[in-house]
């Protein structure tokens, strides 16, 4: 028989169904080893009450997991993709990426209607630096207020009158079978999607051979091809999850598709870029589409955003 594989994870709702999924994906491959799931505290499920926007380092959600897989008490973890930093932990690797749930924001509202049916001066929660500034950019005499919690307890939050209104991952929703609570959906082309938003990517030990055998199947190729143009273009702006930037890789017969834009956090200066490639240059066609945003101006917008940061810091 096979090692059990060991899968681990955060323990939020949502976290659990994706390493549920991925076991029942496991499961269902010829021959499979037994699983185990294993829930790992995270800073960023510990620590609820600073600004996502103002935290330092790149693995909030993600460091002790990758702790964790590395000292071996666990032989993969799964990861929401867009919380992953672009530069993996040295020892550890992407072996598959699952297929892609819807990738775009919804917004959840008290009294339903889209994002411009919402009152002037409405209280609309967010816990992400890139929403806040393109919602800025749609809308900007709407009032921020920040949303902390995992996908239930935000909605729940909304449901209190905490709220007028919040956004959220639409995948995320769809996953805990919330798809009915979603008002409207946000246009991507307004307000893109952060990378990788809806895929789950599954991470290995480099080297780690037998895992790797039964993970590698699960690889979902189109999904993996839109991440990997969506996180290039990333890594090139030296960006984690919290950066005002969003992106949107499409995929057409053998040709990618990337569209991407950055906004500064007031709203008022909104660059963007689109470009296509074959789907086997996805990854230079993301650095590409990087240096048309930072020849477009995107340099400044980002330079603002880790100014605000750095001061929130201290």
């Amino acid at each position: 028989m096979s090692k059990t594989i060991r899968i681990g994870t955060r323990g939020s709702a949502l976290a659990l169904w994706q390493a549920e999924e991925t076991s029942r994906l496991i499961k269902n491959l010829p021959g499979a080893p037994p699983v185990e799931i294993v829930i790992i505290k995270t800073q960023g499920d510990l620590q609820q009450t600073v600004p996502l926007w103002a935290t330092a380092g790149k693995g909030f959600f993600t460091a002790e997991l990758d702790r964790a897989q590395l000292a071996n008490d666990v032989d993969i973890v799964v990861h929401s993709l867009k919380d992953l930093a672009t530069i993996l932990t040295p020892g550890l690797v992407l072996t598959a990426v699952l297929e892609r749930e819807d990738p775009r924001d919804a917004l959840v509202s008290a009294k339903g209607g889209d994002l411009m049916a919402l009152p002037r001066g409405a209280r609309i929660g967010t816990s992400s630096l890139r929403r806040r500034a393109f919602l800025k950019h749609m809308r900007p005499d709407l009032e921020h207020v920040e949303l902390r919690g995992n996908v239930p307890t935000r909605v729940k939050k909304l449901d209190d009158g905490e709220y007028d209104a919040i956004i959220l991952a639409a995948a995320g929703l769809k996953r805990l079978g919330l798809e009915r609570r979603i008002s409207a959906y946000l246009p991507t082309r307004a307000f893109p999607s952060a990378v990788a938003q809806g895929a789950i990517g599954i991470c290995t030990r480099d080297g780690d051979a037998e895992t790797q055998a039964w993970i590698a199947p699960l690889n979902h190729r189109l999904t993996r091809i839109a991440a990997d143009a969506e996180r290039a273009l990333l890594r090139r702006l030296e960006g984690g999850c919290q950066v005002p930037v969003g992106a949107l890789a499409t995929i057409e017969g053998g040709t990618v598709t990337l569209y991407s834009a950055a906004c500064n956090l007031d709203g008022a200066d909104f660059v963007a870029a689109e470009a296509s490639a074959p789907v086997a240059e996805a990854a230079a066609l993301g650095t590409k589409l990087a240096e048309d945003l930072l020849a477009n101006g995107a340099t400044r917008v980002l330079a603002k955003a880790d100014e605000r940061r750095q001061a929130a810091q201290h």
